[in-house]
C-alpha cells in the first residue's frame, strides 16, 4: 500500500503560479500569490519563482492554454524548478496532464494540498490529527493514479510493473476508503468526548465567547493577554489548530469562558472546514464572538470577509459579534475607515501588545453578557451551604463575608440561579 509519503515528495525549488480571472483585479490576485508565497515558505520550500498570469476563462486541460502552459515549463526549466504551485485549484486531471506535458519531471501541485502540508505540520491533539489525516486522505483518494505515475517514473518503469501498477492501485483505492471510514468513526468518538466535555461544564454554565479570525491576526495572543495564560502564540500561518479553552474574569467580577479557534484562509479547502467543524463548534455554542482582524495589514477587507464567510458556512452567523482590530500600534495613520457594514458599538481599534484598547473590548464584553445575569447582595444562611457551593461553582461570588448569622455575598448570579437566591437578597 502507498504510505502518506508517498504522496508528499520532497520539494526543493518551486515556481508559484498566480491566476488573475477575467473579473478580479491584479492587486488582489498579487495579494493572493503573496499569501501563497507565506503559505509555501512556512513548509521552508525553496521559492525560485513566481509569475502571475491573466486567465479570461478556465481550460479544462491545463486550466490556461497551452501556450501559457509552454511558457510556465519553459521557465520552470529555466529556474531548474522541481515543482510548480498553483494558487488556483486544479483538478488531478489537470495535475496529470500538467504533468505528463513535464515527462513526469516536475511536480504539479496547488494551494490546498499546501495548506493540507501546514495543518499535517502544526496537528498536535489526536482530534487534529484525525481530521487533519481525514482531509488529506479524501484530496489523495482521486489523485490515485497521479502518485503511481511518479512511483512508476522512480522505479524505472516497464511494462510488467505498470500492469502491476494498476492492480495495486485498486487495492491502495479500496484501502484508503476503509481507512476514512475509520477515520471517521475514530473523530466521531472523540467528538462524542468533547461534547461530554461540553456538558460537564454546562452543568455549571459559565458565559463564553469564542475568539476567530484570519491565521496569524492575534488571537493566541489575545487569548493570552485576557486570561493571563501561554497558550502558543507564534508568528506563523495556523500556530494554533487545536481549540483552547481559557477562563478569566470580566472588570464586574462576571466569570467568562474564552476559547481559541484555528485561523481562516482565503480559498480554504472545503474538506478542511467540513473536517474541522468539530473543533469550530465551540464558536456555535458561544454567547458572543471576538473577531479579531489584522488592522496593519494591506488585505483586511478580504481578511474579514474570508472569515465571515466561514463563521455563516459553520452556521454561526447569527451569533453576536465584537469586531476587534488588532495590532493598530504598527499603524502611521491609525483612522483606519471602519467598513460601513459594522457599526462603533461592537468596533474595537486594539494592540494587544500595547494594551490599547483593552478597557474598551472587556467593556463590550460584559455588555454583551448584561442579560446574562444580575448584580445581587445576598445573606445565605449556614443550612444553606449548598446554595453557596453553586454560587462559588458558577463563578458567581465577587465578595464575601462570613458572620454569625450567615454568609453575605456580593456577586453577579447568572439569571437560571436567580429565583433559587430571590428569597436570601439583601438591600444592607
Amino acid at each position: 500500500m502507498l504510505e502518506a509519503a508517498d504522496f508528499n515528495p520532497v520539494i526543493n525549488k518551486a515556481l508559484l503560479v498566480g491566476i488573475q480571472a477575467s473579473r478580479q483585479s491584479e492587486e488582489d490576485a498579487q495579494n493572493l500569490l503573496k499569501e501563497l508565497h507565506e503559505l509555501v515558505g512556512n513548509l521552508n520550500i525553496g521559492i525560485v519563482g513566481q509569475m502571475l498570469v491573466k486567465n479570461r476563462e478556465n481550460h479544462p486541460r491545463f486550466l490556461v492554454g497551452t501556450g501559457k502552459m509552454t511558457e510556465l515549463l519553459q521557465l520552470a526549466s529555466d529556474l531548474a524548478a522541481d515543482s510548480i504551485i498553483f494558487d488556483e485549484e486544479l483538478t488531478p486531471a489537470q495535475q496529470r496532464n500538467w504533468e505528463q506535458a513535464a515527462g513526469n519531471k516536475l511536480l504539479v501541485i496547488d494551494r490546498q494540498e499546501i495548506i493540507l502540508d501546514i495543518f499535517n505540520k502544526r496537528a498536535q491533539t489526536k482530534e487534529a490529527t484525525l481530521q487533519v489525516e481525514l482531509a488529506r486522505m479524501e484530496y489523495n483518494l482521486p489523485r490515485m493514479k497521479r502518485a503511481w505515475t511518479h512511483l512508476d517514473r522512480q522505479k524505472g518503469g516497464g511494462a510488467m510493473q505498470r500492469d502491476a501498477g494498476e492492480k495495486q492501485i485498486e487495492i491502495d483505492q479500496r484501502l484508503i476508503r476503509k481507512r476514512i471510514a475509520r477515520l471517521k468513526k475514530e473523530l466521531s468518538e472523540v467528538v462524542q468526548h468533547r461534547q461530554v466535555q461540553r456538558k460537564q461544564r454546562m452543568k455549571v454554565p459559565l458565559p463564553t465567547a469564542a475568539i476567530v479570525g484570519y491565521t496569524n491576526a492575534g488571537k493566541s495572543t489575545l487569548l493570552n493577554r485576557l486570561t493571563e495564560s501561554e497558550v502558543l502564540s507564534a508568528d506563523k500561518l495556523f500556530a494554533t489548530l487545536d481549540p483552547t479553552t481559557r477562563r478569566m474574569k470580566l472588570p464586574n467580577g462576571q466569570p467568562l469562558l474564552l476559547t481559541d479557534t484555528v485561523g481562516f484562509v482565503r480559498r480554504l479547502p472545503h474538506r478542511l472546514i467540513n473536517a474541522f467543524k468539530a473543533t469550530l463548534e465551540e464558536a456555535l455554542v458561544s454567547n458572543f464572538l471576538i473577531h479579531v482582524i489584522d488592522a496593519s495589514s494591506q488585505d483586511l477587507e478580504k481578511h474579514y470577509e474570508t472569515t465571515i464567510q466561514v463563521i455563516n458556512e459553520l452556521g454561526a452567523s447569527q451569533q453576536p459579534i465584537i469586531t476587534v482590530f488588532n495590532k493598530i500600534d504598527l499603524l502611521e495613520n491609525k483612522n483606519l475607515p471602519i467598513f460601513s457594514y459594522l457599526t462603533e458599538e461592537t468596533t474595537v481599534m486594539l494592540s494587544v501588545k500595547t494594551g490599547e484598547g483593552m478597557d474598551k473590548l472587556l467593556h463590550y464584553c460584559q455588555e454583551m453578557l448584561r442579560d446574562q445575569a444580575q448584580v445581587m447582595d445576598l445573606h445565605i444562611p449556614h443550612n444553606r451551604y449548598d446554595l453557596l457551593n453553586l454560587l462559588h461553582e458558577s463563578g458567581a461570588v465577587q465578595e464575601e463575608r462570613h458572620e454569625h448569622d450567615g454568609v453575605y455575598v456580593h456577586g453577579y448570579i447568572p439569571i437560571r440561579l436567580v429565583k433559587s437566591v430571590e428569597p436570601f437578597v439583601t438591600h444592607s
